[in-house]
């Protein structure tokens, strides 16, 4: 049986290194992918089974793709292959080159993403009645998967809604990604997609994006915080759970790093500091957050304690390279009962 089922795009993930993308002669090869990279860490870190709906067109790139997650250790059975016509006409598979940062130079990712397989899922592609019959009692998608095209938004609505209907509880990350709205509305029509498939939702993280009039519009400060997550609780009052990253960036290699949560139950709280955290890597920090977070909650911890996991585990997804996180949960409660960063042997 399934635990965790996510839905959302499985890119490559091109790492030049300490070096610039428009300079590099070699890449190191990841998988990534926002919503995939929670379920790949709720394996691999905290042992629950997951599985991730994606496509991917059926060709070599493709199946280096889906070795990569088997790799993770994430059920690939609900992965629909699309044929391949040999140049990716039809359908392609998604790539990402991503520059780490260093100093004052912040990351920079570089996106090949457009009309991939998985971009072109449409309603009715997916049972999901059959994959929720199962018992799967977690459900994560997002915003950059909504963003993919104007099906991918009735994809995530169909999801979120099946897996409603079949008791299992449901996460989303508005996860607000310009370039999937240039030209197509930008921030103010990303913002109407996250009310509309956040509202489906549990579990909202990633909720300080929906303050404001739309993404990134409000900069909040630490005493405005519960005042912000008021208001988006205002927005979403069938929300059990909001929670948020919180992150100071004085330079691309050391980060201030916290979180945030509320719920009905126990109003505002705010998760571990660490400020002066140092940062060799920082995409996919904020899907390390969430596994860590849905860990907790999956697990019956108090909200507290699972902000504490998600904040722990973000962090250490920051200390390697790659979207995906190579923490332990060893690892995880080691740093949230104060543990240093001395040799272990």
């Amino acid at each position: 049986m399934t635990d965790v089922v996510a839905l959302g795009e499985v890119m490559l993930r091109f790492d030049p290194g300490e070096g610039r993308i428009r300079t590099a002669r070699s890449f190191q090869v990841w998988e990534g992918g926002g919503e995939y990279n929670v379920v790949r860490s709720l394996r691999r870190c905290f042992g629950w089974r997951t599985a991730v709906v994606t496509a991917l067109a059926d060709n070599a790139v493709g199946r280096l793709a889906e070795d990569l997650i088997l790799q993770g250790g994430v059920d690939t059975s609900l992965i629909r292959w699309v044929p391949s016509d040999g140049i990716g006409r039809t359908a392609r598979n998604g790539l990402n080159f991503v520059e780490r940062g260093y100093g004052i130079r912040g990351a920079l990712g570089v996106s090949d993403r457009a009309h991939t397989a998985v971009s072109q899922l449409r309603k009715g592609h997916v049972d999901w009645d059959a994959v929720f019959s199962s018992g799967v009692r977690w459900f994560h998608t997002g915003g950059i998967f909504a963003g993919l095209s104007d099906t991918t938004v009735d994809v995530s609505d169909e999801a979120m809604a099946a897996a409603r209907r079949h008791g299992a509880t449901v996460s989303y990350d508005p996860n607000y990604r310009p370039s999937l709205w240039e030209g197509r509305g930008g921030a103010a029509a990303a913002r109407e997609v996250d009310l509309r498939l956040a509202r489906h939702a549990d579990v909202v993280v990633g909720a300080l994006g929906l303050a404001g009039s739309h993404p990134g519009a409000v900069r909040v400060g630490a005493d405005e915080l519960p005042d912000a997550l008021a208001e988006v609780a205002a927005l979403l009052p069938g929300a059990r759970v909001l929670a948020t990253t919180l992150r100071e960036v004085p330079s691309a290699g050391v980060n201030d790093w916290s979180s945030a949560a509320w719920s009905p139950e126990t109003g505002f709280l705010t998760g571990p500091l660490m400020p002066g955290l140092h940062v060799l890597d920082r995409i996919g920090s904020g899907d390390g957050f969430a596994a860590g977070l849905i860990h907790g909650l999956l697990g019956g911890e108090s909200l507290e304690r699972a902000l504490a996991y998600g904040t722990a585990h973000g962090a250490l997804t920051m200390t390697t390279p790659g979207d995906v996180s190579m923490a332990s949960l060893a690892e995880v409660e080691a740093l949230l009962a104060g543990g240093s960063a001395a040799v272990r042997r």
